[in-house]
């Protein structure tokens, strides 16, 4: 039989990341100050270090990676790729099917794989505390990882809903040496307007960042660390992308299908971005982006300049979004309930270069307890959004006698997130789509550019 677990060593980790601006066929659209022009990258640095802020728009293709972030990475990179023998016999499709399980890290996802990075930069910068946002706690425990690693204070503004959903998601922060605030607050003028507004505000990813931003700029010895959609972030993410293109030739084999779920993008662009670079090449591959439909930025959104975070303190980005005061439902992949996405990602789809899929809550749960019945692992409700398109595609391969290569990143286990498995047991959860109105009225409300 074919080999289950297709593992590299420590030396195979990738020395560099990739920049998909380098095999991109149009230049990426700057982000605009409040001016409607470009912006300055001096302004940045009230809330990032200058080296982070050259990574927002490098010219290399390759940009290397700091020898004690490597040696970091050696705590759990690579991360194995999977061959899914048994799932793919539950499901009884002709395809064959990988995934790359990021859960192997300490904090149990992907997102270690830029927050260690960003805390590097920061130290080698002199900052002394870090502020953040975080939906579900991925990135908020990640962050809360590389600080103590480094020696930063970290506060984290945690999206209400999810600090009440996710509680063990607060304490490993809290293991870790972060405060974990849940948002909004009453510390910052952001937080303040949004419960004048609403008390019983659930918070929402756009509105923690605004605070996150706020208290950073406010503060000489604090800088801001982002979890997702910057083009930093996604760089530091293309090291799982290059080595499942090393683990696919030593299995022999190559993906036809590539699918990540997708909120602020950097888990797509993670795993997809590489590829792509095979893709601009002339090879066939197909790289699709899986979002919910409570929350379907690519799908439904409008492509436009859009604040990243719900107050306006970020600068303007040319991505899909659903308006910088959407405040999503409660589902339960706080991870992908961003009003927007990456300008990278965004840019890509609107040039047909990727694809876009949206699945229902009911059905990313439904797809993830199949996966776990049959390879053992629990997923991440972000993760069960990917899971759920790639048994679609293998089971519409069944009905046609297609033998397609699926792939899908599993980014995160869901040992913290079992509350959400519980309520879909019982019956409990429900699916949401986003009114068609709301997204009609956030378009007349989105800023003026030009």
């Amino acid at each position: 039989m074919a080999e289950t677990k297709i593992l590299l060593s420590e030396n195979e980790i990738p020395t560099h990341w990739y920049n998909v601006v380098a095999d991109m066929p149009n230049p990426p659209a700057p982000p605009l100050g409040p001016d409607g022009k470009p912006v300055n990258p001096e302004a940045l640095m009230a809330i990032f270090p200058m080296a982070l802020i050259e990574q927002e728009v490098p010219a290399e293709r390759w940009i290397k990676i700091p020898d004690e972030v490597r040696e970091i990475f050696r705590l759990w990179r690579p991360s194995p790729l999977f061959r899914a023998h048994r799932l793919e016999q539950a499901l009884g499709t002709p395809c064959k099917i990988y995934y790359k399980y990021e859960g192997v890290s300490p904090a149990g996802s992907h997102k270690v794989n830029t927050s260690v990075p960003q805390a590097w930069y920061n130290k080698q910068a002199g900052i002394k505390r870090l502020t953040t946002e975080t939906g579900a706690g991925q990135w908020g425990s990640s962050i809360a990882l590389a600080g103590q690693m480094f020696g930063l204070e970290v506060r984290v503004y945690m999206v209400k809903v999810s600090y009440d959903q996710k509680p063990f998601r607060r304490s490993m922060m809290q293991t870790w040496g972060a405060e974990v605030l849940a948002s909004p607050t009453h510390l910052t003028n952001a937080g303040r307007t949004i419960l004048a507004q609403d008390p019983n505000s659930p918070g929402s990813l756009g509105i923690a960042i605004s605070e996150a931003v706020e208290e950073a700029a406010s503060r000489p010895d604090t800088n801001y660390a982002l979890g997702s959609v910057l083009n930093h972030v996604l760089l530091h993410q293309t090291i799982i992308g290059q080595e499942a293109k090393k683990q696919f030739e030593k299995a022999g084999d190559y993906p036809d299908m590539i699918f990540a779920p997708c909120g602020g993008g950097s888990n797509f662009g993670g795993i997809a971005f590489p590829f792509f670079a095979d893709k601009a090449a002339g090879k066939s591959v197909r790289l699709v982006a899986v979002e919910p439909t409570s929350c379907p930025t690519l799908t439904r959104g409008h492509y436009a300049y859009d604040f990243g975070d719900s107050s306006g303190y970020t600068p303007l980005m040319k991505m899909y979004t659903l308006g910088h005061d959407f405040v999503p439902p409660g589902i339960h992949a706080g991870g992908l309930r961003y009003h927007g996405d990456s300008a990278l990602v965004s840019q890509l789809y609107h040039e047909k270069l990727i694809e876009a899929v949206a699945v229902p809550q009911l059905a990313t749960f439904r797809a993830g307890v199949q996966f776990a019945r049959a390879e053992g692992i629990i997923p991440a409700p972000e993760s069960n959004h990917a899971i759920a398109a790639c048994i679609d595609e293998a089971m519409r391969c069944k009905q046609t006698g297609e033998k397609k290569t699926l792939f899908f990143n599993l980014s995160g286990h869901g040992h913290f997130d079992m509350a959400a498995y519980d309520r879909f047991f019982a019956g409990q959860l429900e699916d949401y789509e986003y009114p068609a109105a709301a997204i009609d009225a956030a378009l007349h409300r989105l800023p003026k550019v030009g």
